[in-house]
């Protein structure tokens, strides 16, 4: 009865720009703040707590006519078996009648996207003259969120990369990054790149900064920053997870993906618990500053947080491009459903 368009990861690869993500993730932001989109809620299941579990994001955009869902899978010992310890896949539905448009795989989808969401965090809340970005974190994102990073800011100069538990496998990623990001994503503009042991040293000497690990303490501290520093903090997206300093919050401008989500499960659901902060204390969405509601900083003094825990919006956005170009060039497998 229908026609179902499924893309693998190899044909995602062929088709996404990360320049044309940033845009359509930019949308979705927008589309949410402007209350054009919904999230809908979020499903969590452990199959063997601290061993595997699913979950699936879901929601809805109205401007582009589609709705969806992406399912994650967490199963650790799957490297055992020779298979990824996460899987992933995104669908997406016509939202006039239901039918499904098309199946994607979620992993390269999930990296473009949330590389996309921690660059625009900083392109709209960094101080303008921002030189220097840090890379807290060395595993699959982080390629992603310097990428995208080094397109929307054009005047970064210089990438550091730290892993906080193994200081070779940072190393090892800054001899190999101008290739990777030339190979993968096209960026053959001039920067210096170099990894650095110590993170206090790291931190002090960053304009932007980018966390994507699953800690579950503080890595980054209140006084190591220096003025102006913008901070996009990826990688808590579970309850429990933190990466920086709670006490950073106390002065820091504050904005958010989604409140609600982020208050359970993003970086400010530990500053939230501690009393340390309140709704107020948040000054908007991201999406509100890409509307022009309000600012993203007030000031070059001024400490910027983005906590970006991820939302299904991004990930359909991404997709239904991906779709949209495949069919125009005659790409993916059809399955009649």
């Amino acid at each position: 009865m229908f026609n179902l368009n499924v893309l693998s990861k190899k044909d995602i690869q062929s088709l996404l720009k990360m320049n044309d993500v940033i845009d359509v993730v930019e949308s979705a932001y927008s589309q949410k703040a402007s209350n054009r989109a919904s999230i809908f809620d979020w499903v969590f299941n452990e199959f063997d707590p601290g061993v595997a579990d699913m979950d699936i994001k879901s929601g809805w955009l109205k401007d582009e006519g589609i709705y969806g869902m992406k399912l994650v899978s967490w199963f650790s010992k799957n490297p055992e078996k020779n298979l990824p310890s996460i899987i992933g896949v995104v669908m997406v539905f016509d939202d006039k009648t239901g039918k499904p448009i098309g199946l994607v795989d979620g992993d390269y989808i999930t990296g473009m996207r949330t590389g996309a969401a921690g660059a625009i965090g900083a392109k709209y809340m960094a101080r303008k003259d921002s030189k220097t970005l840090l890379m807290v974190g060395t595993g699959h994102i982080s390629k992603f969120e310097i990428a995208a990073t080094l397109i929307a800011l054009p005047n970064i100069e210089e990438v550091i990369i730290i892993n906080p538990i193994n200081a070779q496998v940072a190393t090892d990623m800054a001899e190999k990054l101008k290739d990777v990001l030339r190979d993968e994503f096209d960026i053959t503009r001039e920067f210096e790149v170099k990894s650095i042991d110590n993170i206090e040293d790291a931190v002090r000497l960053s304009d932007i900064i980018i966390t994507a690990t699953p800690s579950r303490k503080p890595l980054i501290m209140k006084e190591w920053l220096k003025p102006g520093t913008h901070l996009s903090c990826i990688g808590s997206d579970m309850p429990g997870k933190e990466e920086i300093d709670p006490n950073i919050f106390k002065e820091a401008r504050v904005v958010v993906d989604d409140l609600e989500q982020c208050k359970h499960i993003g970086e400010i659901e530990i500053p939230f618990n501690l009393g340390i902060i309140d709704n107020q204390s948040i000054s908007g969405e991201i999406g509100d500053i890409i509307n022009k509601k309000i600012n993203g900083r007030m000031n070059d003094d001024e400490i910027t947080v983005f906590d970006a825990t991820g939302t299904a919006l991004l990930d359909l956005v991404t997709a239904r491009l991906a779709f949209s170009i495949a069919e125009s060039k005659k790409v993916g497998t059809t399955v009649e459903l």
